[in-house]
């Protein structure tokens, strides 16, 4: 579906790396048919050894010939970014983005009437094959488009599609959900190290223990209500520790959270 596809990455740092490293090892395009575009010397230097991917800091020699553009930059430098491509880049292209908040309407009235734009939301497992991202078609993209797009995230983890006014909430969930898993599996490590154990073996035990549960959630026979009823003895441990964690309101306040990233995804597009 790549193959023989021209692809320009506007920014390489760890989540355009990612994709990158990707969709070679998937086979999906050919490393010489990919040119990366970063002001970071040294990142664009480690992508051509480790990738043998074509580098520039020249974000409009990057997407002179591209038929696809994968926009992977902050979005506060998303408008400075789009100002610099509309004269380069092809007008056929198909242009997808990866950037929190910024939303396709933003990306089309800079790049030009009729532009195909994909939003993406992806998250920092797909640096290792594990991501799960959303995928919301703009205005002029075609069912080709989001086939193109799932099949590029596809090599770094899951894809669902979404409504993009949908995509903020997902950038609190999904986009924002590691850094809160990082935080629990962090305090339960500390928890196991206050018991005793050593913090080596109190992480792999609960790191295990986190990824063991969330493949049976994706198993999708069970809900996790009834996953979690089924390890829940009366009078029993989990019990006694669910217990603490209800009292202490874990459940609102990793609501809250979500909530909060979601508003904040939302600024960062200039909604409210």
């Amino acid at each position: 579906m790549l193959k023989g596809t021209r692809i320009a990455v506007i920014g390489g740092g760890k989540m355009g790396g990612a994709l990158i490293q990707g969709m070679i090892a998937g086979g999906l395009v050919n490393a010489e048919s990919v040119t990366v575009a970063d002001t970071d010397e040294a990142r664009l230097g480690e992508l051509a050894r480790s990738c043998k991917v074509l580098v520039t800091a020249d974000n409009r020699e990057a997407v002179r010939n591209a038929d696809l553009i994968l926009l992977a930059v902050k979005p506060q430098n998303m408008a400075e970014v789009l100002a610099g491509l509309t004269a380069a880049m092809v007008p056929s292209a198909l242009v997808i983005s990866i950037a929190a908040g910024i939303s396709t309407a933003f990306i089309e009235e800079r790049l030009g009437e009729g532009v195909r734009v994909v939003r993406v939301m992806p998250n920092m497992p797909a640096l290792i094959g594990e991501g799960a991202a959303a995928i919301a078609p703009g205005g002029h993209a075609t069912e080709a488009d989001l086939k193109r797009t799932r099949h590029i995230f596809d090599a770094v983890g899951i894809t669902v599609e979404v409504k993009e006014d949908l995509m903020d909430a997902v950038t609190g969930l999904s986009g924002s959900g590691p850094g809160y898993v990082f935080l629990i599996v962090e305090a339960f490590a500390d928890a196991g190290v206050r018991m005793g154990l050593s913090r080596e073996t109190a992480l792999k035990l609960i790191a295990q223990s986190f990824l063991g549960a969330a493949k049976l959630c994706l198993l999708g026979e069970k809900p996790p209500a009834e996953l979690r009823a089924m390890v829940t003895s009366p009078g029993g441990t989990t019990l006694a520790g669910l217990k603490v964690m209800e009292e202490g309101k874990l459940r609102e306040i990793l609501m809250a959270a979500v909530e909060a990233a979601t508003k904040r995804s939302a600024e960062l597009g200039g909604r409210k």
